[in-house]
């Protein structure tokens, strides 16, 4: 399990479970849902009622893969959220409830860099 203790992978599942019961996915208002592992960050776009992902987008995802830049931490974070707003954008989604699943949202940290870039690139949450 390299680094993650057994204590807390249960108490992500907890807060993971805590927040999902609060905010669920619909056709107005799709669930942007994230995950984040040690080396990527993948995020979905997903409506709960129907049980069918809009859009997605990963730091695995050969558009920035291809880029140059740092390969991780925030900038790469910053560049996962305008790709997924574009990708909404183009759906004709424009607000998204933020599921962290679990992640503990930080000010200076990955998740919030992803947030901020997608209200820049129109979300709104």
């Amino acid at each position: 399990m390299r680094g993650k203790t057994p204590e807390r992978l249960v108490a992500r599942e907890n807060r993971k479970r805590r927040t999902r019961t609060r905010y669920k996915g619909d056709g107005a208002r799709p669930r942007l849902c994230v995950f984040r592992s040690n080396k990527h960050l993948y995020v979905q776009v997903v409506d709960d009622k129907q049980g069918k992902t809009l859009a997605s987008a990963s730091s695995l995802t050969p558009e920035l893969k291809a880029q140059e830049g740092k390969k991780g931490g925030k900038e790469l974070s910053q560049k996962v959220g305008t790709l997924i707003a574009a990708r909404c954008k183009e759906k004709g989604i424009t607000k998204v409830v933020f599921d962290r699943n679990g992640f503990i949202y930080h000010t200076n940290g990955v998740l919030a860099a992803l947030a901020d870039a997608a209200r820049k690139g129109g979300l709104d949450f």
